[in-house]
């Protein structure tokens, strides 16, 4: 079986060795010179300079796999795409796309012929290693295609991975998926500075961190990277409090809200990355002069008063 793969990101690169270590043979395009290169000696893996190219290399009816950055790159990718796919062709999306905007995609391309995916891909960089979690929509048909490059992609045939129902419920099921991970990220974080404050214990944090992976309820790979990051460094002085969102906290934020469905924890998360990327300065400074206002409480300035430049 030959595929074709468009974006050699840290995902895409990880995934196209994968497919091509199960036996796929794998046409992959990136606009990135140095993308393309790192894959140039890898068995069973092709990199061309053109999108063009790669389609040219497949033979009908093929199957081509996008792992794009959500928005404008996608968008424009896929209706390049759109022009070149035949009839019969099937196009997935295994990026972190609004499942909405899936839904959109897959009728636009059906009135060409062309079937489309939408797969929820988690994993990370240790996907190459254990295996990705995927989370697919689509036809019954177009799943069928799919599958042996689904079940190579996953931890096992067997596991992992979930046919969750007609096109946009791969990416729905992502969306989700990555909210709950910014609820248990913001939740490990939080206790965990909780613990550390409590100084006159002399609490190891590490340990503790540690400890937990063991038989706690609260156990997890999360986790499991928090032990490993604490292990080496507690202090974290090395590091910025800026924590980026990519928007699928957004959209499950906005999906909530839509449903009547309540969503605190994961809004919260949400909330909180606001916060770290310096959304919250203006707020806090404003809360500072109200208190101020009504109760005589002082304002700390970040540069002295009187001080000139």
């Amino acid at each position: 079986m030959r595929i074709g793969m468009v974006g050699l990101g840290r995902m895409g690169a990880n995934m196209t060795r994968r497919l091509a270590a199960g036996g796929i043979e794998v046409v992959a395009f990136d606009t990135s010179e140095a993308a393309r290169a790192a894959l140039a000696q890898v068995p069973r893996v092709a990199t061309v300079e053109r999108l063009g190219a790669m389609v040219e290399a497949l033979a009908a009816p093929r199957v081509v796999w996008l792992m794009l950055p959500s928005g404008a790159i996608s968008e424009s990718s896929i209706a390049a795409l759109s022009a070149l796919l035949a009839r019969g062709d099937l196009l997935v999306d295994g990026a972190n796309a609004f499942y909405k905007d899936s839904v959109r995609r897959a009728g636009e391309l059906a009135a060409r012929g062309i079937d489309f995916v939408d797969a929820g891909v988690s994993g990370g960089i240790w996907g190459l290693e254990n295996g990705y979690a995927l989370m697919v929509g689509g036809s019954d048909d177009a799943f069928a295609r799919l599958r042996p490059l689904v079940e190579i992609l996953a931890p096992a045939k067997d596991r992992g991975w979930m046919h969750c129902g007609p096109v946009g419920s791969g990416h729905f099921v992502k969306m989700v998926h990555n909210g709950i991970e910014y609820g248990m990220m913001q939740s490990y974080a939080e206790g965990l500075a909780l613990i550390a404050a409590k100084r006159e214990f002399g609490i190891d944090i590490a340990a503790v961190s540690e400890s937990w992976r063991h038989g706690s309820v609260v156990r997890s790979w999360l986790l499991d990277l928090i032990a490993e990051a604490l292990a080496r460094d507690t202090s974290l002085e090395e590091i910025k409090p800026i924590v980026a969102d990519s928007g699928e906290g957004r959209w499950t934020a906005r999906e909530a809200v839509e449903l009547g469905v309540p969503a605190p924890v994961m809004s919260l998360a949400l909330m909180m990355r606001f916060a770290s990327q310096g959304s919250n300065d203006y707020p806090a400074k404003l809360v500072a002069l109200m208190r101020a206002g009504f109760g005589g409480h002082a304002i700390q300035h970040n540069t002295p008063q009187g001080a000139s430049d």
